[in-house]
């Protein structure tokens, strides 16, 4: 990996949606950035294709769901977001790529009028070496990518404007954290222990993996990474896409 600095994020925007298909999906990294971002006075929305229900092999999904979707409401107040939306109409570990998915984001790219779009890495990995990334990671973020182009054609998905959701041609940029192929960063330093509250938050499923994972140890660790690369104490990541 270069060692190269990265972009500067843009910061000539007002509002962000964030579209992941899990609840902790953003709080592995971007939710320092958002907030930072929602410190600058930025408005950012959060959907969630799922609550994450099929995330705990021990723990029936019925019961998961709900606390899950829980966690990630908390988690987001923390970093200044108060907007938080579940579609439903996908199961966690399912998710497929195709109309309904594409129909469902389109609508909320119009419903919130956004310039930007967050997510998490779409690619097929996490990059060399690493296992393959969850299918509905991937899905999500190709399914936003072609949502945006919906979301600014009215003769695509018609049914939205009888629902009074007019186009949005305004999508500027996607940008995922966590990606293979980084081109810009966010400096998060002073942000960063908003961002490992907001992890801590998801208590349910952190314990629910069994794992030894630290939040503050696993994001202070990246964060100084990618600082140091960009030549300050703390920053995040992100694959910026061109829409």
């Amino acid at each position: 990996m270069s060692d190269a600095p990265l972009a500067p994020f843009p910061d000539d925007w007002e509002r962000a949606l964030a579209v992941v298909a899990h609840p902790d999906d953003l709080e592995y990294g971007a939710a320092s950035a958002i907030a930072r971002w929602t410190g600058e006075g930025r408005t950012v929305v959060y959907v969630l294709v799922t609550r994450g229900e099929a995330g705990i092999d021990l723990m029936d999904p019925a019961e998961v769901g709900p606390l899950r979707a829980a966690e990630e409401v908390q988690s987001a107040a923390i970093v200044g977001v108060g907007d938080v939306a579940f579609l439903d109409g996908h199961a966690d570990g399912t998710i497929e790529y195709g109309l309904a998915l594409r129909r469902d984001l389109a609508a909320e790219i119009r419903r919130h009028r956004p310039e930007v779009l967050v997510s998490v890495n779409h690619r097929a990995d996490w990059g060399p070496g690493t296992p393959p990334n969850h299918a509905d990671h991937r899905h999500v973020g190709a399914a936003l990518v072609d949502a945006a182009r919906d979301a600014a054609n009215r003769w695509v998905f018609t049914e939205l404007l009888d629902a009074g959701l007019e186009p949005w041609p305004g999508v500027r940029f996607a940008a995922f954290n966590a990606s293979p192929h980084p081109t810009h960063a966010v400096d998060v330093t002073g942000f960063l222990d908003r961002g490992v509250a907001s992890l801590r938050e998801h208590k349910v499923y952190l314990d629910g993996l069994g794992t030894d994972m630290d939040p503050d140890a696993f994001l202070r660790g990246n964060a100084e990474q990618v600082g140091a690369r960009q030549g300050v104490e703390h920053a995040t990541a992100f694959e910026v896409v061109p829409l």
